[in-house]
């Protein structure tokens, strides 16, 4: 199949585009390498796409640009069979800081991808959403019929997005699936997260440090199983229209986080204490029995063992990434 993934270069689209490119499939990349981290993680992502490719009968190429060029989303999407929109700016405190970029990027980039696809016979086009449209829990976990009130302009941003595709949905026919996905993690992660924060710093025999008092519970996902679900909607259409939770069912506070994170590099460690940041979600816990039903989902990977192998794989690629994650 033609899969144009967008975003294509960040962490979960790269893992998407590099897991199509080894499967045999023709990947076109659309990503501006928005140094919102150092781009030498993406660089890395690039090259590892392009190595699966070789590897099989599947095609791998990378377009530098933007979802908010309309001209060029409508060239790439026309081309395409199935369309992964993993383009966005990520980021709970870049959007407090900047209200208006994740509005552009996420919301009108969004339209851009939607208002192109409509126009073509694709099979489908899924949507990267996040656990941050729910904001405050009136319950947990969160199921989809939760209220969805953000507590932060990347959140509005994305719960726009994933609506907007809804409506597409409704309104115009257009075959979508918008995906919650649940904090992911995992190789070549975003350097400012707290697991990859966590294992540097305990590595380099520093404690981690710990926004707020730790009580913050997540529900972390491994990539493994976000990329196991997209594949699946290669083909399968039982979820056209759908918004679907994508989680691990397996929550975890910050704090007995970082311990774990210490204890198996260093427990002669201590933990540091710093004041929690605006905008961060206070819980967050996945239903994931819609993804169940529709799509045959089961996360498979345990927060212990999910930072276990991350560690693992930290450890082996330390030479390029831990320098590129302390300059970020």
């Amino acid at each position: 199949m033609r899969v144009l993934v967008t975003g294509g270069a960040g962490f979960i689209g790269g893992h998407l585009a590099e897991s199509f490119a080894k499967a045999g499939h023709d990947v076109t990349v659309l990503d501006n390498l928005d140094p919102y981290y150092d781009t030498g993680i993406k660089e890395r992502t690039v090259e590892l796409g392009r190595a699966a490719a070789a590897e099989s009968d599947g095609a791998y190429a990378l377009l530098e640009g933007d979802v908010r060029d309309a001209t060029l989303v409508d060239e790439l999407v026309g081309d395409a069979d199935v369309v992964y929109h993993q383009a966005a700016q990520a980021g709970v405190r870049t959007s407090v800081d900047n209200p208006r970029k994740p509005n552009s990027i996420n919301v009108d980039g969004t339209l851009d991808v939607l208002d192109a696809a409509r126009e073509t016979d694709l099979e489908r086009v899924v949507l990267a959403s996040s656990s941050s449209v729910y904001g405050k829990p009136e319950y947990l976990p969160y199921d989809e019929d939760h209220p969805t009130t953000p507590v932060s302009p990347y959140g509005v941003s994305k719960l726009a997005a994933e609506q907007y595709a809804r409506v597409y949905h409704e309104v115009y026919g257009l075959p979508t699936v918008s995906l919650r996905y649940f904090t992911v993690y995992g190789p070549r992660m975003r350097p400012n997260m707290a697991i990859s924060n966590f294992v540097s710093r305990c590595l380099n025999g520093k404690p981690p440090v710990v926004y707020g008092d730790g009580t913050q519970t997540r529900d972390f996902t491994y990539i493994d199983d976000v990329v196991g679900v997209n594949r699946q909607l290669l083909a399968d259409d039982s979820a056209d229209g759908e918004i679907v939770n994508v989680g691990s069912t397996d929550t975890i506070d910050v704090r007995t986080l970082a311990a774990l994170v210490r204890d198996e590099i260093d427990p002669s460690l201590g933990l540091e204490y710093a004041e929690r940041r605006t905008g961060d979600a206070e819980h967050t816990h996945a239903d994931v029995s819609k993804a169940r039903e529709l799509l045959g989902y089961e996360p498979s990977t345990s927060i212990r063992e999910g930072v276990s192998r991350f560690i693992d794989w930290y450890r082996r690629n330390r030479h390029w990434y831990e320098p590129l994650v302390l300059d970020s």
